[in-house]
């Protein structure tokens, strides 16, 4: 106890003999903490831009899906994409035609 005691004197002793070097490096260290942690700080933007780039790959995954779904749309106007929908899908048949459906086990 008696070695802490001293410790805090030496510093009480150093603040008061130069006040002006403690203010100046008290205030550098807050401006560094608030630099780094404030919300507009560091580490937050380096987090914001994480989130930004993994939201721009579920924008381009969503924009391709899109873009495949509006060429599903585009072959679905065709008539031989409807029959071949309603033959896979529905087991549909021409008239005439055997279907036969084959199931896996």
């Amino acid at each position: 106890m008696d070695g802490v005691k001293k410790m805090f004197n030496r510093l009480w002793d150093y603040v008061r003999a130069n006040p002006k070097k403690v203010f100046v490096r008290v205030a550098f260290a807050l401006f560094v903490i608030w630099f780094l942690f404030d919300d507009l700080g560091i580490v937050k933007r380096i987090r914001m831009e994480a989130e930004h780039r993994i939201l721009l790959d579920r924008l381009q995954t969503a924009r391709k899906k899109v873009v495949e779904n509006e060429i599903r749309i585009q072959h679905a106007k065709d008539p031989d994409s409807i029959e071949k929908a309603a033959r896979e899908k529905y087991n549909f048949r021409r008239e005439g035609e055997t279907l036969f459906i084959i199931r896996d086990k």
